[in-house]
């Protein structure tokens, strides 16, 4: 079983910064890739910035510069910096993890959700 939890969204001005964390527990082997996702209301989630287990990212354009995605492998945490932060900004922020677990003998990957975190930008 594996859980991922995260932290730090609310409520904050245009302009202002947020850093929200996802930590990782069970019955793990190792984590691939990590990423955030967001989903406002009424549209589709979307991927906002992903990082592979080496380090190298990938960001959507509309965060470009302004977020940044980092992790702490020790921790099995990943965290994303939210700078410059706009009202359009406002949704729910989930992290994905693809982690390698042993199922039934091999070892296999899965990925796994968190439960959301709510960030809200006023302008």
């Amino acid at each position: 079983q594996v859980q991922l939890v995260e932290s730090g969204g609310g409520l904050v001005q245009a302009g202002g910064s947020l850093r929200l964390s996802c930590a990782a527990s069970g019955n793990i082997v190792g984590i691939n890739g990590m990423a955030w996702f967001r989903q406002a209301p009424g549209k589709q989630r979307e991927l906002v910035a992903a990082i592979s287990n080496s380090g190298s990212t990938n960001y959507a354009d509309f965060v470009m510069g302004r977020f940044t995605i980092s992790r702490d492998n020790a921790k099995n945490t990943v965290y994303l910096q939210m700078n410059s932060l706009k009202p359009e900004d406002t949704a729910v922020y989930y992290c994905n993890a693809n982690v390698v677990v042993r199922h039934l003998g091999p070892l296999r990957a899965f990925d796994y959700w968190g439960q959301g975190t709510q960030v809200t930008v006023s302008s």
